[in-house]
């Protein structure tokens, strides 16, 4: 199996790691009713640390399908070489250290290991367009 693909396996798991941290802020916040619930009350704004961690979710989910296109596309295409690994491993890399420096509030930082995920991304999606 390509190891791109492996790389958007991982991304699945880090997304469902996304979710139920920003999950159990919430619930941390506004209770366990409020999760078992309809969710349809008017709720005070979000705590610093889960407004935090559903940003970051966000954050990831926007980038995610980028990844996908990416590393299916050049294992469909035919184009997946090392560099394109490497770029799934940087990007990947990136995302998941990315998560507990928004979690924690680190700021230049963040945005570096951001900015390091879109090289990832860009070695990734190279061949598809110049290739």
């Amino acid at each position: 199996m390509p190891i791109e693909l492996k790389i958007l396996a991982l991304s699945a798991i880090l997304l469902l790691v996304h979710v139920f941290a920003a999950a159990q802020a919430k619930t941390k916040q506004y209770g366990a009713e409020w999760n078992m619930g309809a969710r349809d009350a008017e709720l005070p704004p979000l705590n610093p640390v889960a407004g935090r961690l559903v940003r970051a979710q966000a954050n990831f989910q926007e980038t995610l399908p980028i990844a996908i296109i990416a590393l299916a596309g050049v294992v469909l295409a035919g184009r997946a070489s090392g560099w394109t690994a490497l770029g799934g491993w940087i990007w990947l890399g990136a995302r998941v250290v990315y998560l507990p420096l928004y979690g924690f509030g680190v700021p230049k930082i963040r945005t570096a290991v951001f900015l390091l995920s879109l090289v990832g991304l860009g070695l990734a999606i190279w061949p598809l367009l110049f290739g």
